[in-house]
């Protein structure tokens, strides 16, 4: 453990025990590198920064803007992200640890440029061991105003050098697995004639849609805020559209694609798949299943799970690319090999016995244990490890 700054209401004692979880049998554990509480009095920020791991370089991860119920629960999301980020980049085959940052409140009300740019210094503080992009309310534009505080972001607009929406890439590379789970389940790598729904069109989900319609899938979606429906409907009035995510589960779906807030596949939400004959899931919310079995379940009903952090990494891979000068081409191929690396995958699970999620969890591990055997925890101010 490198640093501990605690809320002033400290978290619960189990909330704690996962910061200090140690590794066991030579395999990452849940451990946490750092764990820093910014606090701005003047600009309003409270905010969390996770560093779950530096063993394949600095941790790279977004900021996540959120009204959270407590400092308690802000703690437990900024953990269960920064250590989804460690596995995500591994995967990925990027050279670049594990982190996440959450700031408390409400976007739509709170957010202002002194409490972005006193962010930015408290990025800044950490020398290049935690490098920050966009999540759920945050964009492009909130980076740039980060970025004149600290250096150790990425996610800026293009006119300011950088990737741009890195949701256009995260979507494209879930579509990757969305045909490779096609592929292992149907003997084609294409949507064409599967019914898919799509819960959640915000940011990446109406992304999504679009690549879905152009495959010929038939598309159908939720969303709880009117404004991300009628985007999609004006895009693609094709598009059925029903009141929440309990009508979409019961719409007989080939495909479910999760793509809102994390904790997605509950326990009933399995059963209702499995009731309704879906045979894939594969979307783009990080953190899915809401408990550990989660996966299992899904595998003992013959559902094939196409893990959340190996699909969704196409957004991380566009603004790990900035980091060296960002070229959308190039960024796009990489993002491409998620069809690969999802056949990989349950290629991997089959011949082990193991579900997909087990599998990856297990690849991304090996590819820490043998880098970070070459390397000692990053040191602050160096970019590469």
């Amino acid at each position: 453990m490198t640093d501990v700054q605690t809320p002033a209401t400290h978290p619960a004692p189990g909330v704690l025990s996962r910061i200090f979880r140690t590794e066991q049998d030579g395999a990452p554990g849940d451990g946490h590198e750092q764990v820093v509480l910014c606090h701005d009095r003047s600009s309003g920020l409270k905010a969390i920064i996770a560093i779950h791991s530096t063993a394949l370089g600095p941790a790279l991860g977004g900021t996540r803007f959120f009204p959270y119920a407590s400092e308690e629960a802000a703690l437990e999301d900024a953990l269960n992200l920064s250590r989804g980020m460690s596995y995500k980049n591994a995967l990925a085959g990027l050279d670049l640890g594990g982190g996440k940052a959450v700031i408390i409140g409400d976007p739509n009300k709170d957010k202002n440029e002194a409490m972005l740019r006193a962010y930015g210094r408290f990025v800044e503080s950490l020398r290049g061991r935690y490098i920050t992009a966009c999540d759920v309310g945050t964009y492009v534009q909130d980076m740039d105003v980060i970025a004149r505080e600290t250096e150790y972001v990425t996610g800026r607009s293009p006119e300011h050098g950088g990737a741009g929406d890195s949701s256009i890439l995260t979507a494209f590379g879930v579509f990757q697995g969305m045909r490779a789970s096609a592929q292992a389940r149907w003997g084609q790598p294409t949507l064409r004639g599967k019914r898919v729904g799509v819960a959640g069109v915000g940011k990446v989900g109406h992304y999504l849609v679009g690549h879905l319609v152009a495959d010929g899938a038939t598309v159908v979606v939720t969303d709880p805020f009117e404004a991300a429906v009628n985007r999609v409907r004006a895009a693609h009035p094709e598009v059925e559209v029903v009141a929440d995510t309990t009508a979409l589960l019961q719409a007989k779906l080939d495909v479910y694609a999760p793509c809102a807030l994390g904790g997605a596949l509950t326990d009933p939400v399995v059963a209702a798949l499995s009731e309704f004959g879906t045979s894939i899931v594969c979307g783009a919310a990080n953190n899915q299943l809401a408990h550990p079995g989660v996966e299992k379940d899904l595998s003992d009903r013959g559902i094939l799970y196409a893990p959340d952090y190996l699909v969704n990494s196409g957004g991380v891979i566009q603004v790990a690319d900035e980091i060296d000068g960002f070229n959308f081409e190039r960024a796009k191929n990489k993002a491409t090999k998620i069809f690969d690396t999802t056949l990989e995958i349950f290629t991997r699970a089959a011949a082990d016995g193991v579900p997909p999620a087990v599998a990856a969890d297990r690849l991304a591990e090996k590819r820490m244990r043998e880098i970070s055997a070459l390397r000692t925890v990053l040191l602050p101010g160096a970019r590469r490890g």
